[in-house]
């Protein structure tokens, strides 16, 4: 089986009538039901946000992303923990844009690699390319789209993986 690692699915917002439809493709993936507890989207009307923390092999974030984002009126973030021999990694979807993915280390920052930041420098000399092209890197457009339904949903009830102590 691999490694095991674990994850968050951040529902940001979805429309009622996928609802169910996200939990019977998370819980395909996940090989268990998965029930969401879904709570009125504050950023948006008539939309409902979620999470769901799971567990499992390496590559469930990247089969989770894949199974959620042909769905257009979606957005979502899924999150995989670094796990032995792989890195962590975080896929950001939204109508507009679609998917983006990025590496991400152990305290969940994007990491960008070694060939963007020399593709980057390279261009540096053209104004404005070198930011633009960092930008694209770290995903800014997903997060400046994406931030407005992060932060409507501070408030929502937090799931703990394990107990620690």
């Amino acid at each position: 089986m691999g490694a095991i690692t674990r994850g968050v699915l951040f529902v940001h917002s979805a429309p009622r009538a996928l609802c169910p439809h996200m939990e019977w493709a998370a819980g395909n993936v996940l090989g268990s039901r998965v029930t969401l507890d879904w709570t009125p989207q504050p950023a948006a009307r008539d939309l409902y946000r979620a999470e769901y923390s799971w567990q499992g092999a390496q590559g469930t974030g990247a089969r989770l992303a894949s199974a959620l984002r042909g769905w257009t009126h979606l957005r979502f973030e899924v999150t995989e923990e670094a796990s032995h021999g792989s890195d962590g990694s975080r896929w950001s979807h939204t109508p507009d844009l679609g998917i983006f993915h990025a590496a991400t280390d152990v305290h969940g920052n994007v990491v960008v690699p070694e060939d963007r930041v020399r593709d980057a420098l390279d261009h540096a000399a053209e104004p404005g390319v070198m930011e633009s092209m960092l930008h694209v890197a770290l995903g800014k457009a997903w997060d400046d789209e994406l931030e407005p339904f992060r932060y409507a949903g501070a408030g929502a009830p937090v799931r703990w993986l394990h107990r620690v102590g």
